[in-house]
């Protein structure tokens, strides 16, 4: 056979589909796209003015994704393991009411701590990641180490920390706060303070051995185990981040606020979890990214503008947000069939 021959009867090279598949970011940020084009022109019909031609709304939907996606961040790892954290919006209001006592300026005529006025910024946000760190150790602790079903051990954080946020001050709020402390709460600093954070664990999730550990869990906890991996110390490891997480959120909700009360953070745990499966990221486990989770919070921030600049009434927009965070459950759930097949 002369090597024409063998050319020609040589099988032509071709390309697979998962060469030529999209990453699923794109399929989401699509998706972000046409919804906002969407309340575009849904503005000119009914309101008579441009959904996204307004800096100042643009700007407010930053700002309000920043706290939820900082959440949404920690939420993620812990539904790529397989589990679920209902604490983080309860642990919010927790965290805030704690690190704001330790801001207060001592020309706050009733200091929670009359003694610990003035202190440096760094207290005040030690003591609030602190407070997170515990509550996600414990979270972890009783899924790991007692093999409590994530649902109830963070259910049971959620119930558990608003009732310390309220007894801290007898529902008391918190004010009279120090503009050091008020600082990261101004202009695009939540922003800045979101984006680092979703950069790290994008960082950490891709290309550390954290993150293989993470989705190896998610996908087979017991090959997983049987691979070598330590799942109890690692699990705790990631609900212990997610705690972090959300008492940086509600360092950062305080300092917005340029108050702390224990109401703050309510239904945030919701609103983290609908970022996260609306960027992607399987309820079953296994699979998530970080970007697309980033993704998923720009889009629920647009969707509630959205719904607020065409004046929709507001118990409207609960059962619509209901609706959206159960279609996109079962979007996944179609997804998670035709990847079996």
């Amino acid at each position: 056979m002369t090597s024409e021959q063998a050319t020609a009867k040589a099988p032509a090279p071709t390309t697979s589909k998962r060469g030529r598949r999209l990453p699923p970011e794109v399929s989401i940020l699509l998706v972000l796209i046409g919804i906002a084009l969407i309340y575009e022109i849904l503005g000119w019909i009914f309101v008579g003015q441009s959904f996204l031609m307004n800096q100042q709304r643009l700007t407010i939907i930053i700002l309000q994704v920043s706290v939820i996606g900082i959440i949404a961040v920690g939420v993620t790892q812990v539904i790529i393991t397989g589990g679920i954290d209902l604490s983080s919006g309860s642990v919010v209001g927790m965290t805030a009411m704690i690190a704001a006592s330790f801001a207060q300026a001592s020309t706050w005529a009733r200091p929670v701590y009359p003694g610990l006025t003035d202190l440096p910024f760094i207290v005040p946000l030690i003591v609030g990641l602190g407070i997170g760190l515990l509550a996600g150790v414990v979270n972890g602790a009783l899924i790991a180490q007692t093999k409590i079903p994530p649902f109830i051990a963070t259910l049971g954080m959620m119930v558990s920390a608003r009732g310390v946020a309220k007894w801290y001050t007898k529902g008391s709020p918190v004010s009279g706060l120090t503009d050091q402390f008020n600082f990261i709460g101004t202009g695009i600093w939540p922003v800045v303070v979101f984006l680092v954070v979703a950069f790290i664990f994008h960082i950490a999730l891709r290309y550390t051995r954290y993150g293989k550990f993470t989705y190896a869990i998610g996908a087979n906890v017991q090959a997983a185990r049987v691979s070598g991996i330590n799942v109890e110390r690692h699990l705790i490891k990631v609900y212990a981040i997610a705690g972090v997480l959300a008492g940086l959120a509600g360092i950062v909700t305080a300092a917005r606020a340029q108050t702390a009360q224990s109401g703050m953070g309510v239904t945030y745990e919701l609103d983290a979890i609908a970022a996260a499966v609306i960027g992607g990221t399987s309820l079953t486990g296994g699979v998530g990214r970080i970007t697309g989770t980033v993704i998923g919070a720009i889009i629920l921030g647009v969707m509630i503008s959205g719904f607020t600049f065409l004046r929709v009434d507001a118990y409207y927009q609960e059962i619509i947000k209901g609706v959206i965070i159960v279609a996109a459950v079962v979007v996944d759930v179609y997804r998670q069939k035709k990847r079996k097949v």
